[in-house]
């Protein structure tokens, strides 16, 4: 009667653990600087959220909407793909609007994957990449990433030593929580490889928008034949400031966008209309506020990297994404990422994500997450160099 199968295959939740002494912190009186979870901490630009009162003060905005997303809606994303990246998407049959990134790939991989068959994702990596195949009854096998690892040659050996096949390879750049980033030959060698092997590719670019010092990142779709073996995910919620709004899309390949629309179609009745509304005129208005994020989260990565630096924490700066991935000083590096990260909630009173969370390769790191203003941020700095 109590037993839930499912969740006997998901392991303890890393996270809990620190995010319990940080709480018990605060509860007890201290000013904890959470540079923790990845939520964005800036408000959603005045144009949307002004489209968006408009829209839902209107009922016929208040009925069931459709599960692929309203049309208008999936036109604007099909010409957002065209003048961001010159790539032609049919709004009918190569786009589906989903409840953000973490919902879409969660369905397709549940209507892709059957018990017993393997998914590839990178290790350490955002936890839904993983757990979406494990929910589904796959199995997993990580592929090392980072700063010390050459991804595509990790991927080669995995391929030769894995069976039953992989299905699918998800893979996620500008990359959560490592930082790395890849040019478009890269793409293209995994393309091949994916016709090679007959695998499916998922490529989740919730970053995409979030770059760096001249650095553009691109889609995944931009590569020759990538239609032909795979789809992008993109999410407004990093690159709009729209987290909790819950709103992304799938492109690419028909028969896959096919397969989450049927799934989707048991499963929900699509996003709240008028943030649908509100959408259309992120993707089709005005691109400044994109950059306007983009710059304050350089201006608190300079910050954050700058003064560790000084602390004696020498950090390679990224190029991409919303976070810093600090490898754990060597001093302390024996402790492993759960432990130091509750010595610095204790000692420093700074709370950091620890790299174990993300996967077993992650462990001699911890992240930081740039959601904090620069005051705080150097509040943090100064914490953690008493203890360094």
């Amino acid at each position: 009667m109590n037993k839930f199968a499912r969740l006997d295959r998901l392991p303890p939740y890393v996270f809990a653990t620190v995010n319990q002494i940080k709480m018990d912190a605060r509860h007890a009186g201290e000013d904890i600087v959470d540079l923790g979870m990845g939520n964005p901490d800036l408000g959603t630009p005045d144009h949307i959220v002004e489209k968006m009162v408009d829209a839902v003060k209107k009922p016929h905005n208040h009925r069931y909407s459709a599960s692929m997303g309203i049309t208008k809606l999936r036109v604007a994303i099909a010409n957002w793909y065209k003048r961001k990246f010159d790539v032609d998407i049919d709004p009918e049959t190569e786009a589906i609007v989903t409840i953000g990134a973490k919902e879409g790939i969660s369905h397709l991989i549940l209507v892709k994957i059957q018990p017993g068959d393997v998914v590839f994702t990178p290790n350490p990596t955002y936890p839904i990449h993983p757990y979406s195949a494990i929910i589904s009854g796959g199995d997993v096998r990580g592929i090392p990433v980072g700063p010390d690892e050459d991804f595509f040659e990790n991927l080669i050996t995995a391929t030769k030593q894995t069976w039953p096949r992989p299905k699918v390879l998800i893979i996620s750049y500008p990359h959560n929580p490592t930082t790395e980033v890849v040019d478009l030959e890269f793409f293209e060698k995994i393309v091949d490889y994916a016709k090679e092997h007959n695998i499916m590719i998922i490529h989740d670019h919730a970053y995409a928008e979030l770059v760096f010092d001249g650095y553009k990142s691109p889609s995944f779709l931009q590569a020759k034949g990538a239609k032909d073996v795979g789809v992008e995910f993109y999410s407004l919620s990093k690159s709009y400031n729209m987290p909790g709004w819950r709103v992304g899309f799938c492109v690419g390949n028909p028969e896959i966008v096919a397969a989450l629309r049927r799934i989707k179609s048991y499963l929900d009745y699509g996003v709240f209309q008028p943030i649908q509304i509100a959408s259309i005129i992120a993707l089709n208005g005005s691109q400044d506020c994109v950059k306007e994020i983009c710059d304050v989260y350089k201006e608190r990565r300079d910050t954050l990297i700058t003064g560790l630096d000084r602390a004696g924490w020498k950090i390679k700066s990224p190029k991409g994404t919303m976070f810093v991935w600090a490898k754990i000083p060597d001093k302390y590096i024996k402790m492993g990422s759960v432990e130091f990260s509750k010595m610095l909630i204790k000692e420093a009173r700074v709370a950091v994500s620890p790299g174990l969370g993300f996967g077993e390769y992650g462990n001699d790191y911890v992240r930081f997450a740039l959601i904090e203003n620069k005051m705080r941020t150097n509040q943090a700095i100064r914490g953690i160099r008493k203890i360094l």
